[in-house]
């Protein structure tokens, strides 16, 4: 059986900075969905954008 395909699906995932989150965020990516991901982390890095990072 053939993995469910999500071409042309947007995801959105919180908690992804680590654990279950960065797990499914990675294999939704993986499956074709445009993921939007959210961390949160105390401190500058949570006021700045982040650049966009390819999934590998």
């Amino acid at each position: 059986m053939e993995p469910m395909r999500l071409d042309g699906q947007v995801a959105v995932v919180t908690g992804a900075g680590r654990g279950l989150g960065n797990a499914y965020a990675r294999l939704l990516a993986e499956r074709g969905a445009k993921v939007v991901v959210n961390r949160i982390r105390p401190g500058t890095e949570a006021q700045r954008p982040s650049p966009r990072k390819p999934w590998k």
